[in-house]
This record gives structure tokens, sequence and C-alpha cells, in this order.
């Protein structure tokens, strides 16, 4: 029988409207059968009260369970200076006696301490050292700078591994791009400031001694001395060791050190 183009073809024998497929309705005549409701809460045992209704939870939960209060750490008391690790930059001028005290104290404490010094990691270029006496410039800023993301790497990798560091540094207060922030930013925030400031005869008699390109004029000393005396009022701890022996300015250090971390200076 044939058929026009595009015309309906007739649905096959047994499967028009009304029809029975081997003896059985077609699909989707049976009847859907009610899904019956769910049957009412059963009510409390006879002699006991009914539960409460469900209340929100407090604001100090978490979900559904009670934050509990805050307790103190075990152990968390303020760390012994003596045995604790921790990392102190001497501030001061030149011929302060930075190095020798940061020596002394670093060779004299009871546990591992490093001593490094930035002036010794910026003399580790030798041909093109930028040397400062020439001349502050570009150059020499930035020779500066990469001395002093050296010995903060340093630093953070002897923290690491349980050894306390002391840094010396001529930081000047008035100088923010050369100043405490970028030694905070390599080191760490929990870096101790300490500022070495004795007078200034005692600086030109000290520096007198040097050698080198260690060795700077008198003009410079005290020049460089002069802008030290912004430390004052700045809040940081200042040892003046005019009249001090390097044992004694290192037991001064290690009391300043215990203050400061059992209340650390705002810097």
């Amino acid at each position: 029988m044939q058929h026009a183009v595009g015309a309906p073809l007739p649905p096959p024998p047994g499967q028009g409207p009304g029809s029975r497929l081997n003896g059985h309705p077609p699909m989707g005549s049976h009847p859907v059968p009610p899904v019956p409701a769910a049957p009412p809460a059963a009510g409390p045992p006879p002699g006991w009260p009914a539960s409460p209704p469900p209340q929100p939870p407090p604001a100090d939960a978490t979900g559904h369970l009670m934050v509990p209060q805050g307790a103190p750490v075990p152990g968390a008391q303020p760390a012994d200076p003596a045995h604790a690790a921790v990392a102190v930059i001497l501030i001061g001028p030149a011929g302060a006696g930075k190095t020798t005290v940061a020596r002394h104290w670093a060779d004299t404490r009871r546990v591992p301490t490093a001593h490094i010094s930035l002036d010794d990691v910026r003399e580790w270029v030798r041909s093109g050292f930028a040397d400062p006496q020439s001349g502050w410039n570009d150059h020499s800023e930035a020779q500066y700078r990469l001395a002093r993301r050296t010995c903060g790497f340093a630093a953070r990798n002897f923290l690491a591994n349980g050894i306390s560091c002391i840094l010396d540094d001529a930081v000047f207060p008035d100088r923010p791009a050369v100043g405490l922030g970028g030694w905070k930013r390599h080191v760490g925030p929990g870096l101790l400031p300490v500022v070495l400031l004795p007078g200034l005869e005692v600086v030109l008699e000290r520096n007198a001694e040097r050698t080198g390109n260690r060795r700077l004029g008198d003009e410079e000393v005290a020049r460089i001395h002069g802008r030290m005396a912004g430390w004052y009022g700045s809040g940081l701890p200042i040892i003046d060791n005019s009249q001090q022996d390097v044992a004694t300015t290192a037991r001064l250090l290690d009391e300043v050190v215990a203050r400061s971390l059992s209340s650390p200076p705002s810097w």
C-alpha cells in the first residue's frame, strides 16, 4: 500500500488508540494508586510531658553544636630570653660597638645563636663593591638592599631551625627607604630592635681605632651620631654603653631582650 511522501504513517497493528498489546492494555492506561499520607506524629506516652518545640541555636553556637569557651593553651608562657630562639637587630652609629657586642652576646648565650653583620655581607662583593664612603647613590643603595635581603633570609633559616640570631646595622630613624621596615619585612614581625648609642666622644675614639673602609672621617661620624639621636622618643630600647665594657653591655642587652619578649615594643 502506497502512502504520500510526508504523510504520517499509520500505527502498527495492535498499537493504535484503545488497542491491546499481547492482551494487556497500553502503557499509561493503569490508574496510579494514591500515595498514602504520612501518619500523624505519635504523641508522648501517657504520663510523660510533651517535648518542647525546637529552639534556634544561640548566637555563640556553630550549627547546632555549642562552641566551648576558650581556655589558656597549656604551657603558653612568655618566652624565656635565656633559651628562646629570638632575632635581635642592634642599631647604632659607626663606633658604637655594635659588631663587638653582638658577637660577644652570640658567643655567651646558653642556646645556639648566630651573628649576622650587614657590613660583612655587603663586603662579600669584591669586584664592583659600592663603598658608602665614596657616596651614597643608586649603586650603593642597591647593594645595601641586596645585603639586607640576604641577612633576612639567613635569619629566617636560623630561626626555623631553632637558632637565635643577632644582626647589626646602622639604621637611621629618618630614612624609611633603608629603615627598620625593610628589616621587619625580611626577618619577620618578631624582630626585636635595640639601639646602642654611646656619647659622641666615645664613638669618635672607637672609630679612630678602626682600619680600612670601616674607618670614617670625624665629621661623618659626628653627622651619623647626630642623626641616630632621632631614636630617642621612638619607643625603642636604647643602651648607652659609654661607660660599659663589652660583657656588661651584653648583659644589659639580655635584660632588654627579656623585657621586649614580655612586652614587645611598637615600631
